[in-house]
């Protein structure tokens, strides 16, 4: 499944609903442009420093990250021994993704929000977006998230246009009492 970028107002109710442990790990994801993999296999000593890295699990690529102290603090004061975000049945390994996403997916289903599809992932999108808006470089914005293709990260960066686009193709594809068009109502959008 692929994931949408989510508005700020969807997205903070999202995060108002979460366990506080699935909040902290999409606001790091948010803030860092983290995959939440990643996130959730920080370990407690790294995120003592201001600064740190890690190698990336997907890519192997080392990423050099700040957190801010604000959020730096609520990490600690949650953290576990071994990993910020503990695993439920053993505190030697880490929460699960599946765990975030499961939380993520009971949040959405009580806010209604049936159009985007929400996921870890979106937060990575959602930091994507707001640092394209911030240096409007694309180059930049690979380096920020080690991406090797040009083209994903353009696909990152304008998210947000890209589900707005979606939405609005979905309901010029609706004819008045709700129902779809046709195909060829379809392709004349």
């Amino acid at each position: 499944m692929k994931s949408d970028y989510a508005s700020g107002d969807i997205m903070s109710h999202i995060l108002a609903a979460l366990m506080y442990e699935n909040r902290l790990a999409l606001l790091v994801s948010m803030q860092t442009g983290l995959r939440i993999d990643d996130v959730l296999h920080l370990k407690t000593a790294d995120i003592k420093k201001d600064r740190f890295s890690i190698k990336e699990m997907k890519t192997g690529k080392r990423k050099y990250i700040r957190i801010s102290k604000p959020l730096r603090d609520e990490l600690f004061a949650q953290a576990g021994r071994f990993y910020v975000f503990e695993g439920r049945n053993d505190p030697k390994k880490p929460r699960t993704r599946q765990a975030v996403y499961k939380d993520i997916k009971r949040a959405q289903t009580l806010f209604r929000v049936k159009n985007t599809q929400i996921s870890p992932h979106t937060a990575r999108k959602i930091y994507a977006v707001e640092m394209y808006r911030k240096y409007g470089n694309l180059k930049k914005i690979q380096e920020l998230l080690n991406h090797s293709n040009e083209a994903v990260t353009l696909l990152y960066a304008m998210a947000d246009s890209i589900t707005e686009n979606k939405h609005t193709a979905g309901k010029r594809g609706q004819t008045p009492n709700g129902a779809r068009g046709s195909a060829t109502d379809k392709q004349n959008i």
